[in-house]
């Protein structure tokens, strides 16, 4: 077996070697990667000697910890010590931090190895890995498709056997809508559960980094280790950190489910799910969200009753206005957060007659047309005159929407929604950026209410490809979260192995 619970404890026993466990996923990464390129850099060297050294603890008597010879793979925006860092962009190629982000000192002291960097939306700006300067990531299941964005890098990874764990960032969807589109388990924790120390910024009051995994057990595993107080973050939650394998345990049965009306598309809207009317709840359904998708919701919402939970509609009104109000603040954010890239501190420069021109030709050369698309949107929202028509006006609607979910909690402990409007789409269908944004319907809304929130698998839509179940909590709700994606889990129909590798996740 290739899950992370499963190698950490062959390795912490004796029974595998760090070394050659480390070997058989570079091997699998030179036949394959070639043709997905998940990877901007593959660190092997460095992996070998940390694998090496894990090997002689094991061989001492110590524990390396609960991640012992596990090969992780960090998504390029991710601070890596002497690793280049690049957040697929011509404006950071070959920049090297001095200093390791928190997440991937947590990692490597639980006995993880950094098998590689991952390819990303440039600057995580993308929901199709189309947008990045080294080229796209394709899909497992289909060359010709999407891994969905802006961590497809981290998901192919992972869906193509390529590594047993990746970290990702979540700003708008992240990490859920490429695990749904890869069939993999993707976890967006709530907002301060996990520090964002060394993740280069995009737009900080969303951002926040999670794990993916070919299982709910896997996941958990990795949030427990990354969780935690950071006093090097200043929006770090001062919370213990919960047994998050325990809570897979948990049974569900009393559970109260709610099905979001405005994204469950052109389903049973009608009616009440599972056989339950608890809350039932006519919502404004939101349009672009697949039949084939919200039936896999219903489905799982079904197997959950059969489970013992008991489920119902609820409308969370301020969801149809989510996409509005987080582009306007997502992009306000990104124009501060990029106006460092200036040629003159670190990352690209190009020599200009002064200053000025300076600035002006390195960040015309260093960015890419999304994210500069991005940066001058986000300046206008921002710019006298404006500010209170759009970006102060999305930050109520930001406050609207964490009211409204605060109201749909007190009548349920989990919500259910399609995590992705549909499954994965094809290169070049999605060129026009609102049918793009579109892609991020389902996740947007739990990043404006800084909650919880996971991509489960559950079965196939068009062409027999994966779809991903959207389990939403309460913040700091995890642990009732991860049960409820536990027993969905078990309910999924298995999903057929992508076509690219052999042996990969399943």
């Amino acid at each position: 077996m290739n899950a992370a619970r499963a190698i950490a404890a062959d390795v912490r026993t004796g029974t595998r070697r760090a070394t050659d466990v480390l070997e058989e996923f570079l091997g699998r990464i030179e036949a394959h990667d070639g043709d997905v390129h998940a990877f901007n850099a593959v660190t092997a060297e460095r992996a070998r000697a940390t694998a090496a050294a894990i090997d002689a603890a094991v061989d001492e008597g110590r524990n390396p910890g609960p991640l012992a010879g596990v090969p992780v793979a960090f998504k390029d925006n991710l601070c890596t010590r002497g690793v280049a860092t690049t957040c697929s962009s011509r404006m950071l190629e070959g920049w090297q931090p001095p200093y390791d982000a928190t997440v991937v000192q947590t990692m490597t002291a639980a006995g993880a190895v950094m098998i590689g960097k991952t390819n990303l939306d440039e600057f995580a700006m993308g929901s199709s890995t189309e947008h990045s300067a080294f080229g796209p990531t394709r899909n497992p299941y289909d060359l010709a498709r999407v891994p969905g964005g802006s961590s497809g890098g981290s998901a192919a990874a992972v869906a193509a056997g390529f590594a047993p764990l990746a970290l990702g960032s979540d700003t708008g969807g992240s990490i859920r809508q490429p695990a749904s589109l890869c069939g993999i388990v993707g976890i967006k924790p709530t907002y301060g559960r996990v520090s964002r120390f060394g993740l280069v910024a995009f737009a900080s009051s969303f951002d926040q980094i999670g794990p993916f995994a070919t299982d709910v057990a896997d996941a958990a595993l990795a949030l427990g280790v990354i969780s935690g107080h950071d006093p090097a973050d200043s929006t770090s939650i001062p919370a213990a950190v919960p047994d998050f394998e325990a809570a897979l345990e948990r049974s569900v049965e009393g559970l109260r489910v709610g099905v979001v009306s405005e994204l469950t598309g052109s389903g049973r809207n009608d009616a009440a799910v599972g056989g339950g009317a608890l809350g039932d709840a006519a919502g404004e359904v939101l349009d672009g969200i697949d039949a084939d998708v919200t039936e896999r919701v219903f489905e799982a919402a079904d197997a959950l009753a059969d489970a013992g939970a008991t489920v119902g509609r609820v409308s969370v009104p301020a969801v149809t206005y989510g996409l509005t109000a987080y582009y306007l603040i997502a992009l306000a954010e990104a124009s501060s957060n990029l106006a460092r890239y200036d040629g003159t501190r670190y990352g690209l420069r190009v020599e200009g007659a002064d200053v000025e021109e300076m600035n002006r030709m390195t960040r015309r050369a260093g960015f890419g047309d999304e994210v500069k698309a991005r940066i001058m949107l986000g300046t206008f929202a921002l710019s006298a005159g404006y500010y209170d028509a759009y970006y102060g006006k999305a930050q109520r609607v930001r406050m609207l929407t964490r009211r409204d979910f605060d109201a749909a909690y007190a009548d349920f402990d989990v919500l259910l929604s399609p995590t992705s409007p549909c499954v994965a789409f094809r290169f070049g269908e999605r060129a026009d950026p609102m049918t793009m944004y579109r892609c991020d319907t389902c996740t947007i809304p739990s990043n404006l209410s800084g909650d919880p929130a996971m991509s489960v698998p559950f079965g196939t839509g068009a062409e027999d490809l994966p779809v991903g179940v959207q389990v939403m909590a309460p913040a700091l709700g995890e642990e009732t979260m991860l049960a409820v994606a536990a027993a969905l889990e078990r309910a999924a129909p298995p999903l057929p192995k992508p076509q690219l590798v052999e042996g990969a996740a399943t």
